[in-house]
């Protein structure tokens, strides 16, 4: 069998290297003729056609590579977009509990107000205070529900400073009271929305400062009033408030111990709903 027709069937096979090696013994062999001249058009339109399927597969290869990028920036994106949408509904339901905590006390303060009321007329004597115990409210003075309402006014309006003076004030005068751990907690939400308001503005630093303040007052509420109705929010608020100062480590320290204490609690699944948050990123 000759070389050209050996050459012939190899690059017909598919065999690019026999062909390619045949070229190069043809050009040290003298052409025979034009049945030579035949089979090297040949040659010459197999290795046309497997270098076009060569270019053709590299080609669909970068077709395919570049489908893949793209689904992949698409389900990257949609992803981050899912977990914005998840971010803004737990900030717009921690924004209810605050209004729904707020009404609480307002309520609270008419109950405690109408008990004061009706004990003053069921036994209009003078009360001996205990020793050691709080002053009761002095007769025409500001009463405790007075105080509190005027703070939580101010804070409902936005006069965060006269807000925290007043619920200082309120714990001053009434420690034991049964409000007691709820103007502390109010007292970290006023911090907690002047370091918005100063972030708003441009000041960093009294942002900065805010939000520290206000982890200290969020935290107090747990320390002081352990068994208060809100130290479950004030451990969330706190973790939010740790997030805002860039201290992720220590704002899932405080969603796990609010999840292992008060795991029947309102602020629970939003905790959870910020742990998972957290782990992803």
């Amino acid at each position: 069998m000759s070389r050209w027709l050996r050459y012939q069937r190899a690059a017909r096979s598919g065999s690019l290297l026999p062909a390619l090696s045949l070229i190069a013994l043809t050009g040290c062999a003298p052409l025979a003729g034009p049945a030579a001249e035949q089979e090297l058009a040949q040659l010459r339109q197999d290795v046309n056609a497997l270098s076009l399927a060569v270019h053709r597969a590299r080609g669909d290869t970068e077709t395919v590579l570049g489908q893949l990028g793209r689904q992949t920036r698409d389900q990257t994106a949609e992803a981050q977009k899912q977990l914005a949408s998840l971010q803004s509904k737990t900030e717009a339901l921690s924004g209810d509990l605050t209004r729904i905590g707020a009404r609480v006390d307002e309520l609270t303060q008419q109950v405690e107000s109408l008990n004061r009321q009706l004990r003053a007329a069921a036994a209009p004597t003078t009360a001996v205070p205990r020793p050691g115990s709080p002053a009761p409210p002095e007769p025409g003075g500001p009463q405790p529900g007075d105080i509190y309402q005027t703070a939580y006014l101010d804070f409902s309006k936005g006069n965060y400073p006269l807000a925290i003076q007043g619920f200082r004030e309120f714990l001053r005068r009434f420690p034991e009271s049964d409000l007691a751990g709820n103007a502390q907690y109010w007292i970290g939400e006023a911090y907690f929305s002047l370091a918005r308001g100063y972030a708003a503005q441009g000041q960093p630093d009294k942002a900065s400062a805010a939000l520290e303040q206000a982890v200290q007052e969020f935290r107090k509420v747990i320390v002081n009033y352990p068994r208060g109705e809100k130290v479950p929010t004030a451990l969330y608020k706190e973790a939010l408030t740790l997030l805002e100062l860039k201290q992720p480590n220590l704002a899932e320290a405080r969603l796990v111990y609010l999840l292992e204490h008060f795991p029947q609690s309102e602020e629970a699944p939003l905790a959870r709903d910020r742990l998972a948050a957290l782990k992803k990123q």
